[in-house]
């Protein structure tokens, strides 16, 4: 038994990394990661086998049909038994070159779809004998089950704050659009006193002393380290937070402003909010009482992590 695991990095890898001890019978197998050769995905699967792919933007349809070609070698070469992908565009490129060679191909929607399939899954459930699945029970369906959620392994838990300067992460991802509003908000709220550790992407400022990048291992660092973290309501960002202890201040990207593609970001949140492990907030609106909340927070890890059956 031997299986291709597909990804785009961020919330993607950072999502099929978590769910992956959760999929049944793969103790003794032969694995293979491909995704993208970013800090994120150089550190998270530095001791795993990794084939990297060209990184494909969002809507990149050219991307993903050079891409494919390489899928094209990547399965020749490994042979896997069984493919599988929680998206984004990285799963258009392998998962229907994969089924032309009559392997079977599992999709997983990404937690940040709370009510209905990403485009990606919409054009994978359409390619014959993929087998897709959701997150959450309320659109799941015949053609979608319900296999749990990341989330399942986190509830809140007793706050816990001592009288130390505050401090902030503020995390924004790396996908390629800019989150000012965010970053000129925080700047006008978080106290002189506050240690802030910025993590910027796209919206990075030279004078800021501001990382554009960090690796999995660096953020996951900071992240223990932070009273608060303040990020994009990516999958990605939510989850580091999370498993590192603390209930996030979470603001969403709006398409409307041109920070994303579309509004997912707000499916997400508003989920995390409903299970108290987040809160939520507009980043016009953020306020020092957000910060203050987040502060007083923590998230424990819930004992029973139910197992996967793909």
């Amino acid at each position: 038994m031997s299986t291709l695991l597909v990804a785009s990095t961020g919330g993607h890898l950072a999502q099929l990394h978590a769910l992956w001890p959760r999929i049944r019978n793969h103790a003794d197998e032969r694995v293979l990661w491909v995704t993208f050769n970013q800090p994120q995905s150089r550190s998270l699967l530095q001791n795993q086998q990794v084939e990297y792919l060209r990184y494909v933007p969002p809507r990149g349809a050219r991307e993903i049909a050079l891409n494919a070609a390489r899928a094209r070698q990547i399965l020749a070469e490994f042979k896997p038994s069984r493919v599988i992908s929680t998206g984004s565009g990285i799963a258009l490129a392998v998962m229907p070159v994969a089924r032309l060679h009559g392997i079977p191909c599992h999709y997983i929607e990404s937690v940040a779809r709370s009510t209905g399939p990403s485009m990606t899954g919409k054009v994978l459930r359409a390619v014959p004998g993929v087998r897709t699945y959701c997150q959450y029970p309320s659109w799941a369906s015949e053609s979608w089950p319900y296999i749990g959620s990341i989330f399942d392994d986190f509830a809140a838990s007793t706050p816990i704050r001592d009288a130390r300067p505050l401090r902030v992460l503020v995390t924004l991802g790396t996908i390629p659009y800019q989150f000012d509003r965010l970053v000129n908000r925080l700047h006008a709220i978080v106290p002189e006193s506050a240690v802030v550790t910025w993590q910027l992407g796209a919206s990075y400022r030279p004078g800021l002393r501001a990382h554009r990048n960090l690796s999995y291992a660096d953020l996951a660092y900071e992240c223990r380290q932070a009273d608060v973290i303040v990020a994009h309501a990516g999958a990605g960002s939510a989850l580091m937070a999370l498993q590192q202890g603390k209930a996030p201040v979470l603001v969403p990207r709006l398409k409307e402003r041109g920070e994303h593609v579309d509004d997912h970001q707000r499916m997400v949140a508003d989920h995390l909010a409903d299970r108290d492990l987040a809160v939520v907030v507009d980043a016009d609106e953020l306020t020092g009482d957000h910060l203050g909340w987040a502060a007083q927070q923590r998230v424990s890890r819930t004992t029973h992590r139910p197992e996967i059956r793909l």
